[in-house]
């Protein structure tokens, strides 16, 4: 019986709708002095290491204070653009829901994010997402480069084992960094992976999204 939920953010709990790309974009030219032309691929993939990638595609060798730099940068804009992050992105169907009613079960819930923390903090607070959420039990993009590194933290900050726990995500990176260390997956097919690939990926149960919150709290308590 699960007492522990570890959340992702990006296209598991909201949808930014492009907003995300331009804070970015706006933070990597500040810190770079270069336009963002493209960037690398983001989906489960942590803050420093898109940034560092994205650096690559434009001839650049970055460092931890480039980094540290950028994520500066990147929580300034996310102040800055809070309103326009609300009124264009969303929190997907059933989000808020679902974190209440596990509120509600006495289950714990915290964000295992590659976002900074901070930034993670900011979007949930736009959306009214952040309430239930401990914040000091997650693990964040600073924290670690690696996606099960970032679980194993908030394990070890939670004081909670693998059987105490479950994620959900919406990527195969969210699965695999949670099974790295023996945690059950809740998948969610509200990202760019549907629930073809987050089946094959190993995840113990797929759901379409966060709308069915009786079942999300009953499948989180008891498992599948």
């Amino acid at each position: 019986m699960a007492g522990l939920v570890l959340w992702d953010v990006d296209h598991t709990l909201i949808d930014t709708r492009g907003v995300g790309r331009e804070l970015s974009a706006a933070a990597f030219l500040q810190t770079t002095g270069q336009p963002m032309r493209q960037q690398a691929r983001i989906d489960g993939i942590t803050e420093p290491v898109i940034f560092r990638e994205t650096a690559k595609l434009h001839g650049l060798v970055t460092d931890r204070e480039d980094f540290e730099q950028f994520a500066r940068a990147l929580t300034v804009a996310h102040l800055e653009r809070a309103a326009e992050l609300r009124e264009r992105g969303h929190a997907l169907p059933g989000a808020a829901a679902a974190l209440g009613s596990l509120e509600a079960a006495r289950v714990r819930q915290t964000v295992v994010s590659g976002n900074i923390r901070r930034v993670a903090e900011l979007k949930l607070q736009v959306f009214g997402l952040d309430t239930p959420i401990l914040w000091d039990l997650g693990a964040y993009g600073e924290d670690h480069d690696v996606r099960a590194d970032l679980v194993r933290l908030s394990l070890e900050r939670a004081q909670a084992t693998a059987d105490d726990a479950v994620l959900i995500g919406d990527t195969p990176t969210d699965v695999e960094g949670a099974h790295a260390n023996g945690v059950r997956v809740i998948a969610v097919a509200t990202g760019r992976s549907d629930e073809a690939a987050l089946r094959e990926a190993g995840a113990e149960v797929v759901l379409p999204d966060l709308r069915d919150s009786e079942l999300l709290v009953k499948l989180v308590r008891n498992g599948a």
